[in-house]
C-alpha cells in the first residue's frame, strides 16, 4: 500500500506535536513536512520546522491543520493552488470565514471538524435527535472543561454541540447562540443557547448538554481522557479523505451518520 504523504501544520502545538507521534506509528503515512509560524532551529524527527510555502506542502498529499484561523486560511491559499487535500482541526472561526472555507472546498477536498474525535461526533448526533425529539418544551444549555492554556471559549467542540441542537430544531445555529460564560460555577438556561466555559488545571476535555423541560433533565456528555483520542481521529479522517472529490466533509460524513 502506497503511503500518504503527510504535511502537519502547527508542529510545536499540543495537538501538532501528538499528530506528529501518532503519524510515526501509523504505517500508512510519510510525514513529509512540518511547519511553524515560529521561527525556529530545532527540527523534529530529522524535518526541518519551515514556514506554509508552496515549496514546503510541494511534495505532500495531505495537510493536516491544528492551528488558528488566520493560519489555517494561509494553508488553504496554498493548498487550494496545489490541489492538496486539508483536514481542518482548527477552531475558532467566524461565519464569514465558515463561508470562506466552503469557497475553498470547490476546489479542494477539506474534512472540517471541531473535534475529531468518534466520541464526540457520536455525542453530535445524539444531540441532534435530542434536540428534534424533545420539541419546544425544552431549554438547553452546554457546558464545556479545558485545561488553562486553552485561549478561545467556548470550545470549538461546544459549538459543534449548540450546531447539534440547532440541526434539531431546524433553525440557524447562529441566530440561536445565547450567551458566553467564562469559570462560572452556574449559568441558566434560556430561549438560546447558553454556553459555559471552564478554563483549569490540564483537563483534556470535557462537555456536557443539557435539555430541561423544568419538570425533568436530560444530559448528554463525553469526557476524554487521553489526547490520543484526538490526533488518531484526525489520521482516520485524512485516510478517508484521500478518496474524495472536492467537497467539504465532517466526521459524521465518515461515519456515515445519516
Amino acid at each position: 500500500m502506497k503511503k500518504i504523504n503527510l504535511a502537519i501544520t502547527g508542529c510545536l502545538g499540543r495537538m501538532g506535536q501528538q499528530i506528529i507521534k501518532s503519524a510515526k506509528l501509523d504505517k500508512s503515512f510519510k510525514l513529509v513536512a512540518i511547519t511553524e509560524n515560529k521561527k525556529t532551529i530545532k527540527k523534529i524527527n530529522g524535518l526541518n520546522i519551515n514556514s506554509n510555502t508552496e515549496q514546503t506542502f510541494k511534495k505532500s498529499n495531505l495537510i493536516i491543520d491544528f492551528t488558528i484561523p488566520r493560519c489555517t486560511f494561509q494553508v488553504l491559499k496554498i493548498a487550494s493552488k496545489l490541489k492538496k487535500r486539508v483536514v481542518i482541526g482548527t477552531t475558532g472561526f467566524n461565519k464569514k470565514e465558515e463561508d470562506l472555507i466552503k469557497k475553498y472546498s470547490k476546489r479542494i477536498p477539506i474534512l472540517k471538524a471541531g473535534n475529531m474525535s468518534l466520541g464526540i461526533n457520536l455525542l453530535m448526533y445524539l444531540t441532534e435527535i435530542a434536540s428534534s425529539s424533545l420539541g419546544k418544551n425544552f431549554l438547553s444549555k452546554v457546558y464545556e472543561v479545558h485545561h488553562k492554556h486553552k485561549k478561545d471559549y467556548p470550545s470549538g467542540t461546544a459549538m459543534m454541540l449548540g450546531e447539534g441542537i440547532a440541526l434539531g430544531k431546524n433553525k440557524d445555529f447562529y441566530k440561536l447562540i445565547g450567551k458566553k460564560y467564562l469559570n462560572k460555577k452556574n449559568f441558566p438556561y434560556g430561549k438560546k443557547i447558553n454556553f459555559n466555559s471552564i478554563r483549569k488545571g490540564e483537563v483534556i476535555g470535557e462537555h456536557e448538554v443539557k435539555f430541561s423541560s423544568k419538570k425533568e433533565i436530560i444530559t448528554l456528555n463525553h469526557e476524554a481522557f487521553d489526547r490520543a483520542l484526538y490526533s488518531e481521529g484526525a489520521l482516520l479522517a485524512a485516510k478517508w479523505l484521500m478518496n474524495k472529490k472536492s467537497g467539504l466533509y465532517s466526521m459524521r460524513d465518515l461515519m456515515n451518520f445519516k
